[in-house]
């Protein structure tokens, strides 16, 4: 008798043993394909335009680079890289119109910042165009075939209406002489939904802010921000003085700045479910060059910048002087803003 229960009690073990690495391969499968879902999600997120393919080679030559003594070493790339960071404002449906993204149809890049990461990856400038620049605007390939015409003292931001990412590629290139590695756009409303992501931003205004065409009040001092706050703060121009986009700029500066310190301060990894709310909001929003366009790539441009802190971004705008032709306008200063090209080749 004894034996017989010596046995049961073995062959009890062996099934809870047994049930016991079933489950746990269960749970393993499923996680790999949460996992393998989660991906495939934000990776089919990212929308993307062959700029390369379409501006061929009439563009700036790119920057000659001394390749590293131990490239096995570091497979993260730490090369000097230049990017155009466009955000885009749809200003069509009902939750941009609640956005304060105004009522007038088309797409427009009311934002426009190149961003040069130097060597090493531990410092970087962000340098704002004003919209209100006017320029030498190119002839761009479309799309569909033919191209847009070119035009001497155009708006800036005509080169993004009339010919999307790849006209604001050549045109930002034929206005700096910098070639672009990278293009990265930022949907507005998108945005809004990645800042609520991280949890908000604190920013700190000098003055009263009191736009009803960005949905936005604000008394001077320091605010955290929720998403539609925060879009509302990069969008803010009439409730400045004078409605200066120049003012704005200096705004949208703080904002880069504040989001910079809050992914530092969010910890990321120790929350997974956290982390694919954050991944998700930002994947969703971007429109990338296909260099870009991957997860993966994303990453690996992501990890490349983990030494960079907020305190390391320096922040300008182009330097620019009134229009002769329209004090509404302005036209960049010479020399000065060629000296700042410069430095960023």
């Amino acid at each position: 008798m004894a034996a017989r229960g010596g046995q049961d009690g073995r062959g009890g073990r062996r099934k809870a043993l047994k049930a016991a690495g079933l489950a746990l391969a269960g749970s393993l499968l499923l996680g790999a394909g949460a996992a393998g879902w989660a991906y495939w999600h934000l990776n089919g997120n990212i929308r993307s335009v062959d700029i390369n393919g379409a501006l061929g080679d009439d563009r700036p030559a790119r920057p000659a680079t001394v390749p590293s003594a131990s490239p096995s070493a570091s497979p993260v790339p730490t090369g000097a890289l230049n990017l155009l960071v466009l955000g885009s404002d749809s200003r069509t449906g009902e939750q941009n119109q609640e956005l304060g993204g105004g009522d007038s149809g088309g797409a427009r890049s009311d934002t426009a910042m190149v961003v040069h990461l130097d060597a090493g990856r531990t410092a970087a400038t962000v340098v704002s165009i004003p919209r209100d620049t006017l320029v030498e605007r190119p002839s761009c390939p479309l799309p569909s075939g033919g191209t847009t015409r070119a035009a001497s003292g155009a708006m800036f931001n005509t080169a993004y209406e009339l010919g999307g990412p790849v006209c604001a590629v050549k045109t930002v290139e034929s206005l700096t002489g910098v070639r672009m590695d990278h293009y990265v756009e930022v949907d507005f409303s998108g945005f809004a939904d990645l800042v609520d992501a991280l949890g908000g931003v604190t920013v700190t205004t000098d003055v009263d802010i009191d736009d009803d065409k960005s949905h936005l009040h604000l008394d001077a001092g320091t605010h955290h921000l929720d998403g539609t706050e925060a879009l509302g703060l990069a969008r803010t121009r009439y409730g400045l003085a004078g409605g200066s986009d120049l003012a704005r700029i200096e705004l949208q500066h703080k904002l880069v700045k504040a989001l910079l310190q809050q992914v530092s301060a969010t910890d990321l990894l120790t929350d997974p479910a956290k982390l694919y709310q954050v991944a998700d909001a930002l994947t969703g929003s971007l429109t990338t060059d296909t260099g870009l366009d991957s997860l993966g790539e994303l990453t690996n441009l992501g990890r490349s910048l983990g030494d960079l802190a907020a305190d390391d971004v320096r922040t300008l705008t182009m330097p620019v002087l009134p229009a002769p032709s329209d004090p509404n306008r302005v036209v960049a200063d010479q020399p000065d803003a060629a000296e700042l090209w410069e430095s960023l080749r």
